[in-house]
């Protein structure tokens, strides 16, 4: 079965699905995106997605090009259509296409939205959860506004193709302080020795994760200590745990740094309850 994808009102074969070559998104990275969680064929916190890409689109001054409730059709529409079931949605909004010049388009220019959506291979990640992955430590060399989820992400492709040179799974940003900031597509995290939760505050160097809200809010309730801080890759490595986050990898074990062994180099019990108790406590819809 051919996979269908949705583009700018039509749902079409992957293979017939096109944007414009004068795409502001092709020419000048100009756009934002979206990942959703499918679980059993149902949206994982839409709600969250939805709220943080009108924050997103707002930031850069794009207009949302559909309501809210006619985005959650298209994506309901589009799993439907190619029978997810376990997998993600993605959803893609640029500044619409005009001739190529640096300043903005006319006014009225429309938006383009492309709407893709596929299944992952849920055994393939149950594995890799129980046996833990590698992550490496990268410089941050990119801009200072990453809380904006935009498509500009060619510094993270060049830390995620370095990791996986390197046998791991993921990078990890270090700023000009020797502080982690965030992975290439995950947020951070640590349990220190005596059993605190740490992962960096949601400023304008991390992307406020909806993986890593729905974990704080699971810590909230469960009266687990957290500290919402900065940690050096030194103290990273030291740690009892450390785990990663992001909508489709969910809580995923860190059980390597840069080659030195985390705690006992197994997923430990936090990072492993998290992930396990996860879809009890995000939204399903």
């Amino acid at each position: 079965m051919s996979r269908i994808a949705y583009v700018n009102g039509r749902y079409l074969p992957l293979r017939d699905a096109m944007v414009n070559v004068e795409d502001r998104g092709y020419q000048f990275s100009d756009g934002v995106y979206e990942v959703c969680e499918v679980r059993g064929g149902r949206l994982i916190d839409e709600r969250r997605h939805i709220e943080r890409l009108a924050r997103s689109l707002s930031e850069l001054r794009i207009p949302m090009p559909m309501s809210a409730a006619a985005l959650g059709v298209v994506f309901r529409e589009t799993v439907r259509r190619n029978k997810v079931r376990w997998g993600i949605v993605y959803l893609q909004i640029t500044r619409g296409v005009s001739r190529r010049d640096h300043a903005f388009p006319p006014a009225g220019t429309l938006p383009s939205i492309v709407v893709t959506a596929r299944n992952l291979d849920l055994q393939g990640a149950e594995k890799l959860a129980a046996d833990g992955v590698a992550v490496i430590t990268l410089p941050d060399n990119r801009w200072d506004r990453v809380d904006i989820k935009s498509v500009s992400l060619l510094p993270n492709v060049l830390a995620k193709q370095a990791a996986r040179e390197q046998g791991a799974r993921e990078a990890w940003f270090v700023d000009d302080q020797g502080l982690v900031t965030e992975g290439s597509s995950s947020n951070a995290w640590i349990v220190t020795r005596d059993g605190k939760l740490v992962t960096r505050q949601a400023d304008h160097a991390i992307l406020r994760g909806i993986t890593r809200t729905v974990v704080l809010e699971v810590l909230k309730e469960q009266g687990i200590k957290l500290e919402e801080r900065a940690f050096s890759v030194e103290e990273a490595k030291e740690a009892r745990e450390a785990f990663i986050t992001s909508a489709s990898q969910l809580v995923l074990p860190v059980v390597k740094i840069d080659g030195k062994p985390v705690g006992n180099g197994a997923p430990g019990l936090i990072s492993s309850a998290l992930r396990r108790d996860f879809h009890r406590h995000a939204e399903t819809t």
